[in-house]
């Protein structure tokens, strides 16, 4: 068990953000919701309180009993949760005359204090609140505070309690990190042994005592995540551990060749199947998104299922489940309403009664790559931008084809080779093109044509649960656009997506 740092959900759209600066400091940390506390243990060094779209005096705010660690462990609550320590101590907190959204600075900033030590003066930060603290309790010492701001941050003498109303873990705090660690390091005492070298030595260990001789199996797609967490199987048990990789009809240009073939060289126990015809049979006449989605999903795990069977003594179902996908399964409110449906979990457990092995289910996807460098997996695969589990089924939009499948490959392959070349790939988080079901007007020659449009999209983003437009340069989109209309077959018309998530998602479908 690690050194670990507790964070308190209180719905707010950084908690996320807050632990992977936390584990960026090389700091374990784990996230819970307000209404879901662990037992205080003595592996926990620390609590943060995150921040929150609720005020502290709206009916149905979170409410939190910090008994079991308040006096016990050092407490730091940001935005909502420094509003909410002031309040159940007998501060007021109030709404502000104007909500204070955006950079600030902090005018005075106690630098002797733990957990301020080392900021520069009037460092910038970012505040996004609409209650401010306007009056503390006796036993609380202001720390810092901007011009708009008289209760920037407080210390609560004798208590081991921090409270600050801006959002250290945004990029707009520019010394956040110094006062993440700080908290964590300085004021916690954690030793900073979290590290991709050190969970792949304690997962190796791990899952050998927990699996044994059993069999295990795993469907492999190419993407980071099952990779890395069948190359850790794999060290930890060797051929015990058998990968499918479906070819499912919707993959890339040369795709299920190119991977099988690394794969293969990284010497693991993969069966490939060609299920491409399956596939697209039982996705004719089937446009809505949700339905190809489902779908995909269902003959997926069929096929997996189908050859599942074949093989003796399968007693474990590895998956490559990442830490954000066991937070978002259990919302601060319930279950969260449903944007899409992804199927890398959904109905094998039921289906197949095997016992569930994750060996990736307390990381981000940032540190699931930085263990993948370490395992020895080379750039073609942790590089790699995100590919949806539906493959292209959702960037045909409307009725898959053959022919539009065609179409959207080709137009693919030229427009990522063309950022690769132009040393752009690496600089953004997802890119990719959409066959849309509309039909424009051009010249060819001399000749007037009716053919297809195409969507170009490129995002910026840390986790893909927001993310922005990539300013790809102008001449760059003018290039890419003269060749996707020149060398693919039923395209004569090409349009940048410049839409933002939220209020777009980063797929189409």
């Amino acid at each position: 068990m690690h050194e670990t740092i507790i964070i308190l959900d209180f719905g707010s759209q950084y908690t996320q953000l807050i632990a992977r600066r936390v584990r960026e400091l090389n700091v374990y940390c784990e996230i819970y919701p307000f209404h879901n506390i662990p037992e205080f243990n003595l592996n926990i060094k620390g609590v943060i309180l995150s921040g929150s779209p609720y005020s502290v005096n709206q009916s149905g705010a979170p409410v939190v009993d910090l008994s079991d660690f308040r006096g016990e462990i050092p407490i730091l609550g940001i935005c909502y949760g420094a509003q909410y320590i002031s309040k159940i101590s007998g501060g007021k907190v109030d709404v502000c005359e104007t909500r204070e959204y955006g950079r600030a600075n902090l005018q005075y900033i106690d630098t002797k204090n733990p957990l301020l030590h080392g900021l520069s003066p009037n460092t910038q930060v970012w505040m996004s609140h609409g209650d401010t603290i306007l009056d503390i309790p006796d036993n609380f010492e202001i720390i810092a505070s901007t011009a708009d701001v008289k209760v920037a941050g407080f210390e609560v003498r004798n208590e081991k309690i921090w409270g600050i109303q801006f959002h250290p873990e945004v990029f707009h705090t520019m010394e956040g990190t110094t006062l993440l660690k700080n908290f964590v390091v300085d004021i916690c005492g954690c030793t900073q042994d979290w590290t991709p070298k050190s969970f792949i030595e304690e997962s190796i260990e791990h899952l050998k005592q927990l699996i044994g001789n059993d069999e295990v199996i795993l469907g492999l797609s190419g993407g980071v995540d099952s990779t890395v967490a069948a190359v850790l199987l794999s060290k930890a048990i060797g051929n015990h551990l058998h990968c499918l990789f479906i070819d499912n009809g919707l993959l890339r240009k040369d795709e299920f060749r190119n991977v099988l073939a690394s794969y293969q060289r990284m010497q693991l126990n993969v069966k490939a199947i060609d299920a491409s015809e399956q596939f697209l049979e039982a996705l004719k006449g089937i446009s809505e998104p949700e339905a190809k989605r489902k779908t995909i999903g269902r003959i997926f795990i069929e096929t997996f299922d189908k050859e599942a069977s074949k093989l003796e003594g399968i007693k474990w179902l590895g998956q490559g489940t990442i830490y954000p996908d066991v937070i978002e399964s259990v919302s601060v409110n319930g279950p969260s309403a449903t944007i899409k449906s992804h199927h890398n979990v959904g109905g094998l457990p039921a289906t197949m009664h095997l016992k569930i092995v994750e060996p990736l289910k307390s990381l981000f996807k940032d540190e699931v790559r930085r263990v993948g460098k370490e395992l020895g997996i080379g750039k073609e695969f942790l590089s790699r931008h995100p590919f949806p589990g539906p493959g292209l089924g959702i960037r045909v939009i409307g009725e898959i084809t053959r022919e539009s499948l065609d179409i959207l490959r080709e137009a693919d392959a030229i427009f990522i080779e063309a950022l690769k070349q132009a040393g752009l790939y690496d600089t953004v988080w997802q890119a990719f093109v959409v066959l849309l079901p509309v039909k424009a007007v051009g010249v060819m020659g001399d000749e007037r044509t009716y053919e297809n449009v195409l969507a170009i999209r490129s995002v910026q983003s840390t986790d893909g649960m927001t993310a922005d437009w990539s300013r790809l340069p102008y001449d760059f989109l003018a290039q890419v656009s003269s060749n996707l209309i020149n060398h693919v077959k039923g395209i004569n018309r090409v349009v940048y997506d410049i839409s933002s998530k939220p209020p777009a998602t980063i797929e189409w479908e």
